[in-house]
């Protein structure tokens, strides 16, 4: 499972250490700690020019420019650009991609020839810059460490990835190309990362994959507190977007949701307005930036069908299909009322076989789950129908299962073991209490029916509306879901419910969705986003 960081090479630039360059800065503004920066806004600040990676306000770009930090560092202020590589702040964004060949320049007039010592490039080796290497008959030196050391083959190659030329430079032909030198990708349709997982986790069905590309299934590790929302595939008033545009802050983007082709089979169609080749690159490229892309089951309205052995094994191969053809890295378990989840219903034990089997297949397969109250907590009050019916499948799932985000709305309050009376939905007492039983445990049935065994707190985060558009119920401030989460890990800021102790390992905070979030302006992700950034 997936517990701790893993530094992911980016396919972005803004994600990456900039160069030491010498920037003509005279014509920039400097930094202002009040004012809102987009993406792509240059400023200069204590010497150095840096360009915003995204939305950012009060982050001061010398202490916020790191791989996966607001801004990039493009270098040394000294008025005029000393440098072949020239940065324009009209035609560049933040990715890489969108940098043409014609703002690199690179003169060949003094490129010798030769025989080439060096090593053969292989991508998302560690170079250092001004590191020799040889890739296609030519040796090449690295001038930018962190994006020589990318895995994006198609992107940094020297001498043939879409934008070697921001990473390296050339500095002799070495002949002949041998043949023992190691191929290297240009595909473009497939944006590759540096993820270290052994190759036991690539499917036979996933040989198309570039070399060093993240195989499919193959989930990157979550950071320590993460941000999750829903993305969907619909337009219910919040409009469509693009999984390009979600913004960074997400750190795992679950696609809503999957559809019931019958007899156990499933189908992910994509909505007409949204262009199928430009959304599996879309996936690819936010995969190499270390986010994981995970496909749902269900929704409000949907349904699947695990009745019997067939319906299984037809679910199983149509769920692996779709995660190998558009590179998904796992799969959500969000069914409701309409999927007849309840006690002793087959979908249960079918889906707990359908999880281990997909896990099989998919050894780092990401696993996540986001049911509504009544079907987990509800077991405290009765535990037959729907009452506590996720309860079975979390339990025989734990081993598998990467986050719990329960849904703590439209469906009113929450009895607890804490108090007399339920709390109230959206309030802090409510969001600490929900945790609390789900790591720490709890009666059945007021104590009739057992005993519910805790979770890590690695695989428990809140499940909350984005907005008031987002949810008919069970809004709450972003204030108190940061007092919730605080209580939580440091066991300050608590309302009358307090953990027994402090849960510095719990993960975070879910929402739906991002669509009504983009549509409200950011109100949930900037807020809460940060925070979980700024937690221990």
């Amino acid at each position: 499972m997936k517990y701790s960081i893993l530094g992911l090479a980016a396919l972005s630039a803004s994600l990456l250490s900039a160069p030491s360059l010498a920037v003509d800065c005279s014509n920039l503004p400097a930094w202002n700690s009040s004012a809102a920066y987009g993406g792509g806004a240059q400023v200069k600040e204590a010497g150095n020019t840096y360009q915003a990676n995204w939305w950012s306000q009060g982050k001061n770009p010398a202490n916020y420019s790191g791989q996966w930090q607001e801004w990039a560092l493009l270098g040394a202020c000294n008025g005029a650009s000393s440098s072949s590589i020239t940065v324009s702040s009209s035609s560049r964004s933040s990715a890489p991609s969108s940098v043409s060949s014609s703002q690199v320049t690179l003169s060949s007039s003094s490129v010798a020839t030769g025989n080439c010592a060096s090593s053969y490039y292989v991508a998302g080796t560690a170079y250092g810059a001004g590191q020799l290497v040889q890739n296609l008959g030519s040796e090449y030196r690295c001038t930018v460490a962190g994006w020589c050391g990318s895995s994006a083959a198609w992107a940094y190659a020297p001498g043939s990835g879409a934008h070697w030329q921001m990473a390296w430079e050339l500095v002799r032909s070495c002949g002949a190309v041998s043949s023992s030198a190691p191929s290297v990708s240009s595909r473009s349709s497939v944006a590759p990362s540096s993820s270290s997982r052994s190759s036991s986790s690539v499917s036979s069905t996933s040989s198309s994959v570039p070399t060093g590309a993240r195989a499919a299934g193959d989930a990157a590790p979550l950071p320590k507190h993460a941000l999750v929302g829903y993305w969907h595939n619909f337009d219910n008033g919040s409009g469509l977007i693009r999984v390009a545009d979600v913004d960074p802050a997400w750190d795992v983007i679950v696609i809503a949701f999957v559809d019931d082709a019958g007899n156990g089979n499933v189908e992910f169609r994509l909505d007409p307005a949204l262009n199928k080749a430009q959304f599996i690159a879309d996936v690819a490229a936010k995969r190499a930036q270390g986010k994981n892309i995970v496909l749902s089951y269900g929704g409000e309205k949907g349904t699947v069908t695990l009745n019997n052995s067939t319906n299984l094994a037809n679910f199983v191969n149509s769920t692996a299909a779709i995660i190998n053809e558009y590179g998904f890295d796992g799969v959500d378990i969000d069914l409701e009322s309409g999927a007849g989840v309840m006690h002793g219903a087959p979908v249960i034990s079918n889906m707990v076989s359908a999880i281990k089997q997909l896990h099989a297949m998919f050894p780092d397969l990401y696993v996540s789950m986001a049911p509504e109250h009544p079907y987990v907590q509800g077991g405290y009050v009765a535990y037959s129908g729907i009452w506590g019916a996720y309860l079975p499948m979390i339990d025989q799932l734990r081993n598998e299962l990467d986050l719990l985000h329960v849904q703590l709305y439209n469906n009113g309050g929450l009895a607890t073991p804490y108090a007399p009376q339920p709390y109230q939905a959206g309030t802090v007492d409510m969001m600490v209490a929900s945790a609390r039983m789900l790591i720490e445990g709890f009666p059945l049935a007021n104590g009739t029916a057992g005993q519910f065994a805790g979770l890590r707190p690695d695989q428990v985060a809140l499940g909350l509306p984005s907005g008031p558009r987002a949810a008919s119920s069970g809004q709450a401030t972003t204030a108190d879901i940061n007092r919730a989460v605080d209580c939580l890990v440091k066991r300050t800021n608590c309302g009358t419910n307090m953990p027994l102790t402090a849960y510095g390992d719990f993960r975070g905070v879910m929402t739906w969705s991002i669509n009504w979030d983009v549509k409200d302006g950011r109100i949930f992700s900037i807020p809460v986003g940060n925070h979980l950034d700024a937690l221990p």
